[in-house]
C-alpha cells in the first residue's frame, strides 16, 4: 500500500475517532426526544426518567472526550524557560530561520530556552491542523552547550520536519491527530467517575486501532524529517547528532546529581547562573570517550508502545545510506552552539531565576569550591558519626572504660548525640587496640533488623565497609582541619577532597588493616604522625616547591 493510501486510510479512522463522539450522542438527543414527544406515559414515568438521566450522564461522557480532542491543539501553559526574541539573540534565530524555511514550515511567533535536554516545535492548531495558529519553540540551553553549530541545525530542521507534509497534505495531519487521539485517552483514563471510565474503554478501543493503523505512516514522517535535517545541515552533522543526544541527556543527569544538587544538603547553591551553567564546563573538561562512559551499561528509556521515532541506530543507518556531501561533520572540535547567544552568561542567570523554587532565593551562594569542602566535610561527618556513638557507647560499657572522657549515654540516639561529646580519632584507634571492635562496637552500630540475625564472619562482613566509611570520614576531618585537604570540583571525574599524597598510596591499606578481623591500627597511626610532623616542621617534610603534593580526589557520596 503506497503511503497516501495508508494516509487516506489513517484519516478516515481519525474521522471515525470523532464521529465515535457525534452519532451516540445525535442517537441519545432523538431517544430523549421522543420519551418527551411520544413515548411519555404516566405509568413509566419513573422508567422514562431514569433513561434520561442516563442518557444525561452518557451524554457529559462523550462530551468531555470531544471537547478534550477539540482542545489537543491548544498551546499550554509555558514552561519555565527564558523568553528569546530577534532583537535579544538574532544570531540563534537566524538559524531556526534558516531551517523553517529548508523545511518549508513557517518558523516559530516564540522561542523559549529551557533547561532541558530537548527541542520541541508545539503549534496551536484547529480541526487537527487544518487551520494553523500560533507556534512556539523549546529550545534547551544544554544542546547548546553540547551539540556543534550543524548538529544544532540538524535538530532544527528535523522538529520543522514533522509539521511538514512531505509525502501528501494528510500526512501532516494524521500526525497531529495521533497527537489529538492519545490526549483524549489520556483525559478519559483520568476520569472522575466509573462512567467516565466506561466510556473511555470504548474510546481508547478505537484509538489503539488508529494508532496501529497509522504507526508506520507515523514512522515515515519521522524518517522524512531526518532525510530533510540531512538535506539542510549535511549528512555527517545529522547523524553525529543523533550519536551525542542520548550522551547529553546522561551527562545532563549524572551534572544535575552530582554538581547542581551537591549544594541541597548545605542548603547552598553554586555562584549565580552555575546551576544551569555548570554544565558547560563538564562537557569542556571530558572528552567524549569520558562522556559515552556516563550513558555505559544504562538501559535506554522503553519507548511508548506507539511512539513514532523508530529505532535511534536505524535513523543512523539510514542517514548514512544518503550520498556524502561537503559539509562540516560537526566534530566534537568545532566550537559549541552557545557561541551564537549574546552574553550567555546573562541566559544562564535569567533561566536559573525561572527554573529554580521560590525558597531557593534564599540560600546562600558559594564558589564551587567552598560549595565542594563544605559538602565534603558534612559527607564526613554523616558517616563518621554512627562509629562514633557505637565508640562511645562501647566504651562507656566496658569495664575498663570509667576513665574515658566520653559522655554519651547509652540510649541517645544519632541526633541527641550531637550535643553530647563524641570520641575523637585517637579514642576510636585506642578502642580497636583494647579489642573492642568487633567485641562491643560492632554490636552498636545501626543496622538493618533482617542483619542483625547475622553471626561470626557473615556479620562481620555486613558491617565492616560502614565501619571502614566512618574512619575514612574521621580522617578527612582531620585532614581538611589540619589544612592537608583541598577541595577539587574535578569537572572531568567526581568531586571530593584531594588529598596528600602519601595518605593517597597508604590510606586505604591503613584503613583496612584498621577494620581486620584481628585490627591493627599502627598503619593508620604512623600516616597521623607523619602528617603531624609535617604541619610542625613543613621545612624537613621533604617537598621541594612544584612537586606535586595531591593524589586523585576522595569522592563525595
Amino acid at each position: 500500500m503506497t503511503f497516501r493510501l495508508r494516509a487516506v486510510r489513517a484519516f478516515v479512522l481519525l474521522a471515525g475517532f470523532y464521529l465515535m463522539g457525534v452519532v451516540p450522542l445525535s442517537a441519545m438527543a432523538a431517544l430523549d426526544w421522543l420519551l418527551l414527544t411520544r413515548l411519555f406515559t404516566a405509568r413509566a414515568a419513573w422508567f422514562e426518567g431514569m433513561v434520561l438521566s442516563v442518557t444525561v450522564l452518557l451524554a457529559a461522557a462523550v462530551l468531555r472526550g470531544m471537547v478534550a480532542f477539540l482542545r489537543a491543539g491548544r498551546l499550554g501553559p509555558v514552561p519555565p524557560a527564558v523568553p528569546v526574541t530577534p532583537q535579544d539573540q538574532p544570531e540563534l534565530w537566524e538559524r531556526v530561520w534558516a531551517a523553517a524555511e529548508v523545511t518549508g514550515q513557517r518558523p516559530p511567533d516564540e522561542l523559549y530556552l529551557v533547561a532541558e535536554v530537548n527541542a520541541g516545535v508545539a503549534e496551536e492548531n484547529r480541526l487537527l491542523g487544518l487551520l494553523p495558529g500560533r507556534r512556539r519553540m523549546l529550545l534547551g540551553l544544554p544542546l547548546l552547550a553540547g551539540l556543534t553549530v550543524p548538529q544544532l541545525s540538524a535538530v532544527l530542521a528535523h522538529e520543522f520536519g514533522h509539521y511538514g507534509n512531505l509525502d501528501t497534505r494528510l500526512g501532516g495531519v494524521v500526525m497531529r491527530g495521533r497527537t489529538a487521539v492519545l490526549h483524549t485517552v489520556d483525559v478519559f483514563r483520568r476520569g472522575s467517575t466509573q462512567l467516565h471510565y466506561a466510556i473511555g474503554t470504548l474510546y481508547v478501543g478505537y484509538a489503539r486501532l488508529f494508532l496501529r493503523t497509522s504507526q508506520s505512516m507515523a514512522r515515515h514522517q519521522e524518517l522524512a524529517a531526518d532525510e530533510m535535517a540531512a538535506r539542510h545541515a549535511g549528512r555527517d552533522a545529522t547523524a553525529a547528532a543523533l550519536r551525542i543526544l542520548p550522551v547529553l541527556a546522561a551527562a545532563h543527569t549524572h551534572y544535575l546529581q552530582t554538581y547542581a544538587a551537591m549544594g541541597g544538603p548545605l542548603g547552598a547553591l553554586p555562584p549565580l547562573g552555575e546551576v544551569p551553567g555548570g554544565f558547560q564546563r563538564l562537557l569542556a573538561a571530558r572528552t567524549q570517550e569520558q562522556l559515552a562512559a556516563l550513558c555505559a551499561g544504562q538501559r535506554p528509556p522503553r519507548p511508548h508502545q506507539y511512539d513514532s521515532h523508530p529505532p535511534t541506530a536505524e535513523r543512523i543507518a539510514l542517514i548514512e545510506k544518503l550520498p556524502a556531501d561537503d559539509r562540516p561533520n560537526g566534530s566534537a572540535d568545532e566550537p559549541a552552539a552557545l557561541i551564537l547567544l549574546r552574553d550567555p552568561d546573562r541566559v544562564f542567570a535569567a533561566l536559573e531565576e525561572r527554573t529554580l523554587p521560590q525558597e531557593a532565593a534564599g540560600l546562600r551562594r558559594m564558589s564551587w569550591d567552598d560549595l565542594v569542602m563544605a559538602r565534603a566535610v558534612a559527607d564526613a561527618e554523616g558517616w563518621s558519626r554512627p562509629l562514633r556513638i557505637a565508640v562511645a557507647r562501647a566504651l562507656r560499657a566496658a569495664p575498663q572504660g570509667t576513665d574515658s572522657t566520653t559522655t554519651v549515654r547509652p540510649e541517645a540516639t544519632s541526633e541527641e548525640a550531637a550535643s553530647d561529646q563524641l570520641p575523637g580519632l585517637e579514642d576510636i584507634l585506642d578502642a580497636f587496640d583494647r579489642g573492642l571492635l568487633w567485641m562491643a562496637v560492632a554490636d552498636r552500630m545501626p543496622k538493618p533488623h533482617a542483619a542483625a540475625r547475622l553471626i561470626g564472619p557473615a556479620a562481620r562482613n555486613f558491617i565492616r565497609p560502614r565501619i571502614f566509611d566512618g574512619l575514612a570520614g574521621m580522617v578527612h576531618l582531620r585532614l581538611a582541619e589540619a589544612g592537608h585537604a583541598t577541595a577539587d570540583i574535578a569537572w572531568a571525574g567526581q568531586p571530593g577532597l584531594a588529598l596528600p599524597e602519601q595518605w593517597e598510596k597508604g590510606m586505604d591499606d591503613a584503613l583496612d588493616a584498621a577494620v581486620a578481623d584481628i585490627p591493627d591500627t599502627a598503619p593508620l597511626r604512623a600516616l597521623l604522625e607523619d602528617g603531624a610532623r609535617a604541619q610542625d616542621c613543613p621545612a624537613d617534610a621533604g617537598q621541594d616547591e612544584g612537586e606535586g603534593v595531591v593524589g586523585q580526589s576522595r569522592l563525595i557520596r
